[in-house]
C-alpha cells in the first residue's frame, strides 16, 4: 500500500471517472434547482398580485427579499462549509431552501412571502459556492474551469425550465404549482444526495478524520488505487484565523479586492442588460416575440460560450482567457449601441454576442475564483465574491435607470458600458501578475496535514 498520498495530486493525475461525472452531474442538478427557484417567483408574481390585489410597486420588495437572502447566504454560509464540510452544507442548504419554498405555497400575505423568499435565498446562497467547491475538489486541475462552468450552466437552464413549467402549469393550476415543484423536487434530491454525494476527500484529509471515507472515494475514482486506512492522506492545511480573513493574508488582499471589483462590474452589467434590454427594445417598437427572442439570445450566448472559454481557461490560461473575454466584450457592447438603429436581425446578432461576453463572463469569473483560491478557502472565496457581485447586480439596473432619467439614449448607455468592462479586464490582468509575484498563499506552498487512521468517529468538520 502507498504510505503517503496527496489527495489533490491523486485526482489531478487521473482522468475523470464515471463516479466523478456522477458527482459533477449532481452539482449541476443542484444548480438547476437553484435557478428554477430563483426565476419561478418572476413568473408567479403577476398572479400573486392579482389574487392578493397588490400594486406593481409591492412586487419589488418580494423580488428583492430573495436577492437579499442570496447575498446573506453567500457571505455567511461558505465559511461554515469550509469548516464543517461541503457535503453537509449542500444537503442542509438544499433542504432549507426546499422547505422555505414549499411553505410559500401556504403564504397568505406579502410579509409571510417576503420572509420565506428571504430564507430560501439564504439556502440558495449557501448551496451555490459549496457546489462549485465540491466540483473543483473532485475535478482534475486540467479540466477544473470547464467543469465549474458546465455546472453553472445548470443555473441558467433552471431559468429556462422555470419558464417551461410556468407556461404549462400557471394557466390551469395557479402560481402555487411552481412552488410545489420548487419545494418537493429538492427534497427528493436531498435524499438522493445522502446516498450518492461524498464528502470532499481534501476536506476529510485536512481535518484528519474518517480515512475510510477517503479510501472509499478514491477507490471509486480509481478502482486500482493502492490505498487503505493506514495510508497518510495529505491535503492543503487550513490556516490560523477566520476563513474570511484568509482571503486577505499572505499578500492575497490585492487579488481578492480586484476579483471583487470584477465580480461587481460583470454582474452589474449582466443584471442591467437582463433588466433593461426588453424595455429598450419595446421602446424601439419591437414586437413581444422579437423582444423575448432577442433577450433569450443573451442567455443562449452565455451558455454556448462556456464550451469555448472553459477549455481555453484550462489550456491557455485562466486569467488571460477571462481578461480577453472582457476586452472583447467592451468592443461588442459599443457595437450593440451602434446596432440599435439597424434592422432587427442585426440587433439580435449583437445581443447574442453581448451575451457571450457578459453572461458568459459572469460564469467565467466564478470559475476563475474557484481555481484562484486553494481548497481550504475555496467555498468562502467564491461565496464572498458572489456576495459582492450581488451588490453589483443591485446597483447596475439602478445606474442605468438614473442614466435614462438624465436624458441618456440607449446607445449612449451601451457606449458607456464598454468602460467598466475594460476596467474589469485590467483588474484580472493585475490579479494574474499579483499571483505570479506572490506565489506563496494560493496553492502549492501551503502547509500539509495528514489524516491518521485513529480518527474513525465523527468529529468537527465531518459530514455524516
Amino acid at each position: 500500500m502507498e504510505k503517503s498520498v496527496d489527495v489533490a495530486e491523486f485526482i489531478d493525475n487521473r482522468r475523470l471517472s464515471p463516479y466523478q461525472y456522477l458527482v459533477i452531474g449532481l452539482c449541476a442538478l443542484i444548480m438547476l434547482l437553484d435557478g428554477f427557484d430563483t426565476q419561478a417567483i418572476s413568473y408567479a408574481a403577476p398572479m400573486i398580485a392579482k389574487e392578493w390585489s397588490l400594486t406593481t410597486a409591492v412586487l419589488g420588495p418580494i423580488f428583492s427579499s430573495a436577492l437579499v437572502g442570496l447575498m446573506v447566504g453567500y457571505l455567511v454560509v461558505p465559511p461554515l462549509s469550509d469548516r464543517f464540510g461541503l457535503r453537509r452544507t449542500i444537503m442542509v442548504g438544499t433542504l432549507f431552501f426546499a422547505i422555505a419554498t414549499l411553505l410559500a405555497v401556504f403564504a397568505r400575505g406579502v410579509t409571510e412571502l417576503m420572509a420565506l423568499r428571504f430564507l430560501a435565498g439564504i439556502g440558495l446562497g449557501g448551496v451555490i459556492p459549496s457546489a462549485v467547491a465540491m466540483t473543483c475538489d473532485l475535478s482534475p486541475k486540467r479540466v477544473r474551469a470547464t467543469t465549474v462552468l458546465v455546472i453553472y450552466c445548470g443555473f441558467s437552464l433552471g431559468f429556462i425550465v422555470a419558464g417551461f413549467f410556468a407556461a404549462k402549469l400557471l394557466p390551469d393550476h395557479g402560481w402555487r404549482s411552481l412552488f410545489w415543484i420548487g419545494g418537493l423536487t429538492p427534497i427528493v434530491l436531498t435524499g438522493i444526495l445522502m446516498f450518492l454525494l461524498p464528502e470532499s476527500p481534501q476536506h476529510l484529509a485536512r481535518y484528519r478524520i474518517a480515512p475510510e471515507r477517503i479510501v472509499a472515494t478514491l477507490r471509486r475514482i480509481d478502482s486500482t488505487a493502492t490505498v487503505d486506512i493506514t495510508t497518510d492522506f495529505i491535503a492543503a492545511k487550513r490556516e490560523a484565523g477566520s476563513t474570511v480573513s484568509q482571503l486577505f493574508v499572505q499578500g492575497r488582499w490585492i487579488a481578492t479586492l480586484l476579483l471583487w471589483l470584477a465580480f461587481f462590474i460583470i454582474l452589474a452589467l449582466f443584471y442591467a442588460l437582463q433588466s433593461w434590454l426588453p424595455t429598450i427594445l419595446h421602446k424601439l417598437d419591437y414586437s413581444m416575440t422579437q423582444v423575448a427572442l432577442t433577450t433569450s439570445l443573451t442567455t443562449a450566448g452565455g451558455i454556448l460560450i462556456v464550451f469555448i472559454i472553459g477549455p481555453c481557461m484550462d489550456r491557455v490560461g485562466y486569467y488571460a482567457t477571462i481578461s480577453a473575454l472582457y476586452f472583447a466584450g467592451a468592443v461588442i457592447v459599443v457595437l450593440v449601441g451602434m446596432a440599435l438603429t439597424m434592422p432587427a436581425v442585426v440587433v439580435m446578432g449583437a445581443a447574442f454576442l453581448a451575451g457571450t461576453c457578459i453572461s458568459g463572463g459572469s460564469k467565467g469569473v466564478i470559475a476563475l475564483a474557484a481555481v484562484h483560491y486553494h481548497a481550504a478557502v475555496r467555498s468562502t472565496g467564491v461565496g464572498w465574491a458572489l456576495g459582492v457581485g450581488r451588490l453589483g447586480g443591485i446597483t447596475g439596473p439602478l445606474v442605468v435607470g438614473l442614466a435614462f432619467s438624465a436624458g441618456w439614449t440607449p446607445s449612449q448607455v451601451f457606449y458607456a458600458g464598454g468602460v467598466p468592462l475594460l476596467i474589469a479586464g485590467l483588474a484580472i490582468l493585475i490579479v494574474a501578475r499579483d499571483k505570479h509575484r506572490a506565489r506563496a498563499g494560493y496553492e502549492q506552498p501551503l502547509p500539509e496535514t495528514k489524516a491518521t487512521p485513529i480518527s474513525r468517529s465523527p468529529a468537527i468538520g465531518t459530514s455524516e
